[in-house]
Order: C-alpha cells, then sequence, then structure tokens
C-alpha cells in the first residue's frame, strides 16, 4: 500500500480526542456519539469526564480513555497513581500516561520506571505511555521506550500533541524499538488522510487525534458530520 492509498480504512485506529480545556458537556456527548457511530476504539478525555463518558457509552464498542499526568508528566506519582485508579473506578478502560521528561533528562531512571510501573500494576487497565518524543534525543528515545516496556506499558505513544506532533520517523523508531511487543500510538497534528494512513503504513496501531471524523468524512466522502 503507498500513501495515497485509500483502501486501508481509517476508523479502526483512531483514539478520538476532547482534550481542550474549555470542552463542554455538549461536546463530549457529540464525541461519544461519533465515536460509537463511527467505530472508533477509544474516546481519549480528561478524567473529570471519564464518569460521564462511560455513561454515554455503556453498552457500546467503544472503551474510555483517561490522560493521566496531561499534558505535562511532572505531578508526583502519588497523584498519578490516584488519578489513574479514580479513572479505573469511574469507568475508564484504558489510560494514557504522560511519563516525567525531567526525570529522565537527569537520569534518575529508577523514580521514572516506579511511577509508571506502579500504575501498570496496581490499575490493571491497558497503559499508553506517552514519550513526547519531540522532547527527546535520540539516545533518550530509546532509552525512555525500553524503561516504558519494562514498567509494563500496553503501547508506546509518541507524544501528547501539545508540543509537538507524531512522525514517520519516530513511529518506524518505535517499532524498531518494541519489535511487536506492545501496541504504538502516533498522536499530535493528524489532520489528513494520507498522512493518517502514512503512520499506520510506518508502524501505528492506534492514532491519536481529535480530528478523526473529519479523516473518515475525507475517507469516505460527504454524509459525516465534521469536526466543529
Amino acid at each position: 500500500m503507498t500513501v495515497t492509498d485509500r483502501t486501508l480504512d481509517i476508523a479502526p485506529y483512531i483514539d478520538h480526542a476532547l482534550l481542550d480545556p474549555t470542552a463542554t458537556l455538549e461536546q463530549l456527548n457529540t464525541l461519544c456519539a461519533q465515536a460509537d457511530q463511527l467505530g472508533f476504539p477509544a474516546v481519549c478525555v480528561y478524567p473529570s469526564a471519564v464518569k460521564t463518558a462511560t455513561s454515554l457509552l455503556h453498552g457500546k464498542k467503544t472503551a474510555v480513555c483517561a490522560v493521566i499526568g496531561f499534558p505535562a508528566g511532572a505531578t508526583t506519582s502519588a497523584v498519578k497513581l490516584y488519578e489513574a485508579l479514580e479513572a479505573r473506578e469511574n469507568g475508564a478502560k484504558e489510560l494514557d500516561v504522560v511519563i516525567n521528561l525531567g526525570w529522565l533528562k537527569s537520569g534518575q531512571t529508577e523514580q521514572f520506571y516506579r511511577d509508571l510501573a506502579q500504575i501498570c500494576d496496581e490499575s490493571g487497565l491497558l497503559v499508553k505511555a506517552i514519550l513526547e518524543m519531540g522532547k527527546l534525543t535520540h539516545t533518550e528515545k530509546r532509552i525512555a521506550a525500553e524503561i516504558c516496556l519494562d514498567a509494563g506499558a500496553s503501547f508506546l505513544k509518541t507524544s501528547t500533541g501539545w508540543f509537538g506532533g507524531a512522525t514517520i520517523e519516530d513511529v518506524k523508531l518505535l517499532k524498531e524499538i518494541s519489535k511487536g511487543r506492545v501496541g504504538i500510538k502516533a498522536s499530535g497534528g493528524i489532520r489528513n488522510v494520507e498522512d493518517a494512513i502514512a503512520l499506520v503504513e510506518a508502524g501505528a496501531t492506534r492514532l491519536g487525534t481529535s480530528w478523526g471524523v473529519e479523516l473518515v468524512k475525507q475517507q469516505r466522502g460527504a454524509g459525516i458530520e465534521s469536526r466543529e
């Protein structure tokens, strides 16, 4: 398949995100309805929206994913763990956890490991470790990915989207490092179907974006409600 080949169905890859801090209940209702209609695997929301999203998607195939330590990853480990466990209690099935970049860059690898490992161990949920690749050197990317794998992450995620987006090169690097052991989530700046397909071809198994409806519309044509 080439980048311009649109035969691959993008919808089953999309984590439909609503991470605007000003998002309203009406927008959350729309997000969940769109995800259900289009067959997206998950909606990605702040912890405060998890309980409502869980209610809206009760009995549906779309999972609720909560972001933890978002977007900086610099809250304490205890706070992150509490946030993760509360999200689970409120119905989250997946967690997107921002790693502590300061600890990584300072060489505090044991703290860095424990910060994520305790969430993986105690939550029992599917955990996606957000590496924020745009802030890391090539060596740091490798170290971070290996530690996250050791900590029990189910996915390696390229970025939050707040400090740069997903790149083909980073997805390929994560695919090389993980060797198929975990999923790879590309996130940030995915706004057209060609880029989305290219990231999947590079190795992404999930795509984090708030433009999911628009991507499907580009692929399938008219008749689908556009993103506001």
